[in-house]
């Protein structure tokens, strides 16, 4: 009879328990001022403006501090977009409370320069990249024919460094559990295999980095310029799977929209997606 209770219970406190529950935030570190929406939303007019939110985001655990990308600090890419109220990522990642010796993973949702060029400032950090991204943008990416814009060079030495010292893990495909509940998912086809993340917390968020720019074109269901045009159908799918599997639209985060931060009010550079 002990025995069975004690069964009982194990079973029910395993069953109960769903893994840890996460705080999200989303950290504004810039602006660039005017740019085109054309350049985030296919079709939209060529003479439309939007100061745009440079951003990454928090994800807090219990033992853990994860950041989805991590911002840039090199001078050239903010003197050459001219970016305003900047400030460097791990400085505005102090600015939510955290030490960045204290992020303990940050996940790539792609290789150019505003979203990767921040992870030698987060020396303790795992970092996690799609394998195919990592395996592009190191190599093929630099030879004939090969594809690098927006890829800071001195991104790729810092990455194949980490994996050197053994501080980088590959993701090895589509809807791959990075973390306990957290999983990442491709599709979206902003690089040659870029991702976005799945938060499991109660209710979902999805995180969707630069594979959905802007709430527009979730709203209109307008895909963003693709690595490639003919993949714009891949990324309207990606937007639909989007939607599902954070059981609301509401509940996908675009990556560069000014308005996330009037829909989830916080303090100062801090949008609190998720107490």
């Amino acid at each position: 009879m002990i025995s069975f209770l004690l069964t009982l219970l194990f079973t029910i406190a395993v069953t109960a328990y769903q893994g840890p529950e996460y705080r999200i935030e989303a950290i504004r570190y810039g602006t660039i001022s005017q740019f085109p929406v054309a350049s985030f939303v296919v079709g939209a007019p060529e003479d439309q403006r939007l100061d745009i939110a440079m951003v990454f985001w928090l994800i807090r655990g219990d033992d853990r501090n994860i950041l989805f990308d991590s911002g840039f600090y090199r001078e050239s890419w903010n003197e050459y977009f001219n970016i305003t109220d900047f400030v460097r990522p791990d400085e505005a990642v102090r600015l939510a409370g955290l030490d960045a010796a204290d992020v303990t993973d940050i996940i790539i949702s792609h290789a150019h320069w505003d979203h990767i060029g921040g992870i030698d400032l987060f020396p303790n950090a795992t970092i996690w990249i799609q394998k195919a991204e990592f395996e592009y943008y190191v190599g093929a990416a630099w030879q004939e024919g090969g594809r690098h814009g927006g890829i800071d060079p001195e991104d790729m030495v810092t990455l194949v460094r980490r994996n050197v010292e053994g501080k980088l893990r590959l993701i090895d495909g589509d809807d791959a559990e990075i973390l306990p509940r957290i999983r990442a998912y491709t599709g979206g086809r902003h690089t040659v295999a870029s991702q976005y993340l799945l938060v499991e917390t109660d209710p979902p968020y999805v995180l969707a980095s630069d594979n959905c720019y802007l709430y527009r074109n979730l709203e209109t269901r307008s895909p963003i310029p693709t690595f490639e045009p003919e993949d714009a159908p891949a990324n309207l799918a990606a937007l639909e799977r989007m939607i599902s599997l954070a059981g609301a639209p509401e509940r996908v985060i675009p990556g560069h929209d000014p308005l996330l931060f009037e829909r989830f009010p916080g303090e100062d550079r801090i949008a609190v997606i998720k107490y």
